[in-house]
């Protein structure tokens, strides 16, 4: 082995020395405030009330969210409570209270609080208003910042959906080994959703395509998506079951 040369040595003691002698300064890192947000998501069978939290880091103006836990609340959907309308509010308080223990509470006033609801509660509020009052009148008193609720439309519900599945699969951004955002390059999944009567097949496609779909337009994470979603009529479950039960009985 060849030994260094003395006057290497003589330099980095000397560099070694120097930099021992030299004042630091810690500089301080502010650190990235987390911030929570709630959905209750209003279905025909049941409700869920979800937590998401987030930092001020974004990908593209786009903030990048993460589901920190969940509440299944107890009983059925909030359409099912139209004779007890005082039974559907008893029913949120679980989750409402618990959602008060998960999230800081100087953050609570911040915490907005969005009510997602499918078409199938739509003639709540015309139908059965003392219901949809009192459910409304209950969140507005939580101490969270009540956002309003909002009636989602099939193709509004098949987007969202597609949203959640291609973000779980991390086809929107991904972290490189640097831990930062970049852009992931992979094409976007569609979403194939099996319902009673028909199926749904949600996928980005084309702008010479959006005459034969309904669809929606969304700007995510520095890029535009237009997702239409096709209706498969007599692929659902209910036909499913019935050539199931006639193969049986052959």
């Amino acid at each position: 082995r060849e030994l260094l040369p003395p006057w290497l040595v003589i330099v980095a003691g000397l560099t070694g020395i120097v930099l021992l002698c030299v004042s630091t300064k810690d500089v301080p890192v502010t650190p990235l405030r987390t911030k929570y947000g709630i959905v209750l998501d209003a279905g025909p069978s049941h409700t869920n009330l979800f937590i998401y939290q987030w930092t001020t880091t974004k990908a593209n103006k786009t903030g990048v969210i993460r589901e920190c836990s969940s509440c299944p609340v107890q009983g059925l959907g909030v359409s099912n409570y139209t004779d007890s309308p005082q039974k559907v509010v008893e029913s949120l308080q679980p989750c409402l209270t618990w959602a008060q223990q998960e999230i800081p509470a100087e953050q609570h006033s911040q915490t907005p609080l969005y009510v997602g609801a499918t078409a199938s509660t739509r003639p709540l509020n015309l139908t059965h208003p003392i219901l949809s009052d009192g459910l409304l009148a209950a969140l507005k008193s939580s101490p969270f910042k009540f956002q309003g609720a909002q009636i989602l439309s099939s193709p509004e519900k098949e987007a969202f959906n597609w949203v959640a599945v291609n973000y779980v699969l991390e086809n929107f951004f991904k972290y490189d080994w640097q831990g930062q955002l970049v852009p992931s390059g992979k094409g976007m999944a569609g979403v194939l959703s099996v319902g009673r009567t028909a199926a749904l097949l949600t996928a980005k496609v084309e702008e010479e395509n959006q005459a034969l779909t309904e669809g929606v337009k969304l700007q995510l994470y520095g890029q535009t998506h237009s997702v239409y979603t096709r209706h498969c009529p007599c692929y659902g479950t209910a036909q499913l079951r019935s050539r199931l039960l006639a193969v049986l009985i052959q």
